[in-house]
């Protein structure tokens, strides 16, 4: 059963939060989750009623500038005057607090999918709180020289538009290409799943393929150097689990590549519990695939392994 309300964050912005618990079953775990770009929590829904069936419970929230925050706050697809990633990452970090008011007892986990999980990876890197594990679904690499270019065209359109000004320049030179090794394409988002109902399904949601504002790209070109510099992993605590999972045709992760340099560089600094999964065709949204019942029950075990669930 899904509950809605609203969370005032530390500087008063109201962010929309949902949570699934299904009343009848003890609950034995938490799962916050952390959408990802021009998308929402409620798509979660399918997912967390899965997880509720086993006796999990689902916590997550729109991001500023996504779904029910962004319409509230009249803004889509932007953060904050400053430090916007930043301030992405204390929003989850209240809503952690807030989580762990109502189950002291529960052990949690942090789950990101696509930009949620680089803004779960920075929070794993500033905030040494207790998670019983993280999740992250369609990851991405470090961009390297790329990012660099990317960072300097967008410093030059927020001077010359502002900040809050919508950039489809930045949003194809982000996911423009994303779309390209798909054949037969009849829409821009055959790269999110081999499910045609689903991308249907993404094309008639208002909540969906909001096209950011310069703001929000500066602020993603940001996390994405952040959570790739070594002396940012350095502070992630070693002992932490993590679970990455992607589609090997997802164009995030590079076709994987970018999720096993990731994974090389947390081996690096000593990071114990690494667990991943590709699945073969799969492509952005593992959560929406063809074969989501069974990428599902992966991250469902993989929870039991780590905390006990029985």
């Amino acid at each position: 059963m899904r509950s809605e309300s609203w969370l005032s964050m530390s500087d008063a912005h109201q962010v929309f939060v949902c949570k699934w618990e299904e009343k009848s079953v003890e609950p034995k775990a938490v799962v916050q989750v952390a959408h990802g770009m021009a998308e929402h929590i409620k798509r979660y829904e399918s997912f967390a009623m899965f997880l509720n069936s086993n006796g999990i419970i689902v916590i997550g929230h729109d991001h500023r500038g996504h779904g029910q925050t962004g319409e509230k706050n009249g803004v889509y697809g932007f953060f904050a005057e400053s430090d916007g990633f930043e301030r992405a990452v204390d929003d989850m970090k209240e809503v952690y607090d807030h989580i762990k008011g109502q189950y002291p007892e529960l052990p949690v986990f942090l789950m990101g999918h696509s930009m949620g999980s680089f803004l779960v990876r920075r929070f794993v890197q500033r905030f040494q709180v207790k998670l019983a594990g993280v999740i992250l679904s369609g990851t991405g690499g470090n961009p390297g020289f790329i990012l660099k270019i990317a960072k300097k065209l967008a410093k030059i359109q927020v001077k010359k538009w502002g900040n809050r000004a919508e950039s489809p320049f930045l949003q194809k030179l982000t996911t423009g290409s994303y779309n390209k090794k798909f054949k037969n394409a009849n829409t821009k988002y055959e790269w999110l799943t081999r499910d045609s109902e689903q991308v249907t399904t993404y094309l008639n949601d208002p909540y969906c393929g909001k096209v950011g504002t310069t703001g929000f790209f500066q602020d993603l070109y940001y996390g994405l150097d952040m959570i790739h510099r070594d002396e940012e992993i350095a502070k992630i605590d070693k002992n932490l689990p993590f679970f990455l999972f992607s589609g090997d045709m997802d164009p995030v992760g590079s076709y994987t590549k970018g999720v096993n340099e990731m994974i090389k560089q947390l081996r690096k600094h000593d990071i114990k519990h690494i667990d991943f999964k590709f699945y073969e065709n799969g492509r952005h949204e593992m959560l929406n695939e063809v074969n989501r019942e069974a990428v599902c029950e992966d991250i469902y075990q993989w929870m039991k392994k780590n905390v006990n669930l029985h």
